[in-house]
This record gives C-alpha cells, sequence and structure tokens, in this order.
C-alpha cells in the first residue's frame, strides 16, 4: 500500500470489541450496512453489493428531511476478513466515472487485523486533491465515520 500522504488522505483507527469476521459481515452484507453506515439521524436506504474487484458497491443515504445521496463505486480488491477497498471514481467493471457536482472523489481502504479478541480497525480515505480532503474532513470524516462505527459495534454486539 502507499504511504500515507498526510494532506491527502484521512485515517480513522479504533481497537474495537468485534471479532474481524463480524467486522467484514457488517461491511460486505447489504441487510446488514444499512442498519450502521450512515450516522443517524441520517440513514442508508438501499444497498447493492458485487464482493469481487470490478464489482459494484453502492449506497443511497437519505437525509432527515428526505433527500437521498445516491453513490456508486467500484471494488478494487477484496481479501475476507482484512481488507477491503473501494472507490467512487470508478463505476463497475472499472469503468471511469464522470464525477460532475461531487465535491470530492476517494478510494477508501478497510483494514482489519486480530487485536485480543477485537479488531484493529483501520478506515483510510484517500483524495485526489488536498482540496478534496479539506473538504471531507470540514464535512466531519472523523465524528461521522467515527459514529457509524459505533454503530456497526453496537449492531455487531446484539
Amino acid at each position: 500500500m502507499d504511504p500515507l500522504a498526510p494532506t491527502l488522505d484521512l485515517v480513522l483507527e479504533r481497537v474495537i470489541d468485534v471479532p474481524p469476521e463480524a467486522v467484514w459481515k457488517a461491511w460486505t452484507d447489504p441487510a446488514t450496512l444499512m442498519t450502521w453506515f450512515t450516522p443517524a439521524p441520517w440513514k442508508t436506504i438501499d444497498c447493492e453489493i458485487d464482493l469481487r474487484p470490478g464489482g459494484i458497491f453502492r449506497t443511497v443515504m437519505q437525509s432527515p428531511d428526505g433527500t437521498t445521496f445516491p453513490n456508486v463505486g467500484c471494488y478494487l480488491e477484496v481479501v475476507p476478513n482484512e481488507r477491503l477497498v473501494w472507490t467512487g471514481a470508478l463505476l463497475p467493471g472499472y469503468r471511469p466515472a464522470v464525477l460532475t457536482g461531487v465535491p470530492f472523489s476517494f478510494t477508501g481502504i478497510i483494514s482489519l487485523a486480530p487485536e485480543g479478541h477485537g479488531t484493529r480497525y483501520t478506515a483510510r480515505v484517500m483524495h485526489a486533491d488536498e482540496a478534496g480532503a479539506k473538504a471531507h474532513a470540514a464535512m466531519g470524516f472523523h465524528a461521522g465515520w467515527g459514529a457509524a462505527l459505533d454503530q456497526l459495534v453496537a449492531g455487531a454486539r446484539r
């Protein structure tokens, strides 16, 4: 993996008391992902996953006022229970996306490693430019992704 680029990459890392297999399921089972993926009071109202390199990763988020935000991307790497990489810069089948009206695109990397009875969870989001990274940070990357992770953990414990 490329070294961390502090002006381009945002990182959330935690040790959580959920095994890697449960975290993997939360990221790869559409019904499970919809329960935690968007920080409340937002919702994820639809999800499509074709879990293979080149496969689709599509979500539809809904704001509290009912506005929907569709997101579609492409998986780049799938290593069960260890690593999941996707990007919104490509559509399924690695077709380049036309990004109009999008403030930034990114490549997301979720890394899972067993630690004690839980998981070292690392979410790294790589941006094309510093403006995109700053915009994502300003819209609440750490708080939002952290709240979503808290929801994932709570759901996995049930």
